[in-house]
């Protein structure tokens, strides 16, 4: 077994794609290649991955993964987020070495964002 394996590819689904997609390009400039209707990738986010159609979601309380992108500006950020649609579902908040919020996007799954803590 190689012991240089890395993650590669994350799958989210997605009760509604076209709504996903749309906050994601509005939120952060992500683009996105289709494959048929129920499936649509993205890459070159520092992660590959895709959203397939399902009416389940990825919710960090239900023991889903969580997937979390750095921002240098948390607050601007927070407020790309809510113009784009996003939902803040826990506020900022202060940990060891940095500060995070949890948003969730149209279809309902949870991501969070951090920054450094200032100095």
């Amino acid at each position: 077994m190689s012991s240089s394996l890395k993650l590669n590819y994350v799958e989210f689904p997605a009760s509604d794609i076209p709504a996903t997609k749309l906050f994601l390009e509005k939120a952060f400039g992500w683009s996105f290649q289709d494959f048929g209707p129920d499936y649509s990738a993205f890459s070159d986010q520092g992660l590959d991955g895709g959203f397939y159609q399902s009416e389940l979601t990825s919710v960090a309380s239900n023991g889903s993964a969580l997937l979390v992108l750095k921002s240098n500006d948390l607050e601007h950020t927070q407020s790309v987020i809510e113009s784009a649609g996003g939902k803040i579902s826990a506020p900022i908040f202060s940990f060891p070495g940095g500060r995070r919020f949890h948003f969730i996007e149209p279809s309902g799954n949870e991501f969070a964002v951090w920054c450094l803590m200032s100095t």
